[in-house]
């Protein structure tokens, strides 16, 4: 099977963050390992020149090629990162170097899609990628990105929004989640979540909020608990009770309810119940199921059950989910 290949280009400047350069491509070389198909990832960090750039953190990066030497590339994703200054009392400012926006507006030509890291927003809107765009930022510059930039539409709740083939990420950290979201685009849910569980975090879904988040996913310390987890996940419209779970891993229900507790902090039934929600969640987001199927499929039983779940772990309705979250093209 050919590769193919996926040029990921992140944008070096001086007084970068640091995390927003280094985090991406950490999981993308996990990506690498985890896919049973060559995932054709290539990282390189490119700068104006090959001189070392110094960061944020006081930490200096060497670039891996100049912005001249990708002239002639065809890049697939381009990553831009953030950098910000603190005045006296102690206020973010965002960066945004007119020369390195002109090198982001120049590589955004030549990209499949292009994504922001934190106040990496900022560059990107300087550079007229996010207009008439829906977009995010560090909640602490959302407000300057709003008024610097009218016909930006931005939001500073979800920890990162695509619209159509540009990406932007909230937090520094979120450059882990958003790297995760642009795996799963490439490669499929099952090979970011076997990335998030190397990097023992949660998976994100594309578009999802931090309201949104069923922490179905923290790490095991035991085979046997692991072994449930997929147990659970094979058999999600089957009961699952206690009994079932038990019986499923040779113990005593009293032994179950105690594994669970100790390695996962949460009961038997609350841990089915998030595995249900979450799929789900993927059900709403991706098929056009009605809800009926939908609670079948999932363990629900019924509706109110699917329902009374929903408010009890999101906070709103299956219906609302799907309105907020359905995927365009979503299937049968």
């Amino acid at each position: 099977m050919s590769t193919v290949r996926r040029l990921i280009v992140v944008v070096l400047f001086d007084g970068v963050d640091l995390l927003d350069v280094t985090g991406p491509p950490e999981v993308f070389s996990l990506a690498r390992r985890e896919s049973d198909e060559a995932a054709g990832y290539e990282v390189v960090l490119a700068a104006e020149t090959m001189d070392p750039v110094t960061t944020g953190a006081g930490v200096r990066v060497l670039p891996d090629v100049t912005f001249d030497a990708l002239s002639t590339e065809r890049i697939d994703t381009l990553i831009v990162p953030g950098a910000v200054e603190i005045d006296s009392r102690r206020r973010v400012h965002p960066l945004t170097d007119p020369h390195v926006v002109a090198r982001v507006k120049q590589l955004a030509d030549r990209t499949r899609r292009v994504t922001s890291v934190c106040v990496g927003a900022h560059i990107l809107a300087a550079a007229g990628l996010l207009d008439g765009r829906r977009a995010t930022t560090h909640w602490s510059t959302a407000q300057q990105l709003a008024d610097d930039h009218p016909a930006v539409e931005v939001d500073a709740d979800p920890i990162f929004i695509r619209e159509g083939d540009v990406w932007t990420g909230a937090g520094i950290s979120a450059c882990l989640d958003l790297s995760l979201a642009l795996i799963a685009d490439d490669l499929g849910e099952a090979v970011a979540l076997s990335v998030a569980r190397q990097l023992v975090m949660y998976l994100k879904r594309p578009s999802g909020q931090s309201q949104f988040s069923v922490p179905l996913e923290q790490p095991s310390m035991t085979r046997r608990i692991e072994d449930l987890r997929h147990h659970v996940m094979r058999n999600i419209g089957e009961p699952l009770t206690v009994a079932d779970l038990a019986g499923h891993a040779h113990i005593s229900d009293r032994q179950l309810t105690r594994i669970f507790k100790t390695e996962l902090g949460t009961t038997p039934h609350a841990y089915v119940e998030s595995a249900r929600v979450e799929v789900a969640r993927s059900r709403l987001e991706t098929t056009d199921a009605t809800l009926e199927r939908i609670a079948s499929l999932c363990g629900f039983g019924t509706v109110d059950t699917l329902v009374r779940a929903f408010r009890r772990r999101l906070d709103t309705t299956p219906t609302e989910y799907r309105r907020r979250f359905r995927a365009d093209g979503a299937r049968d």
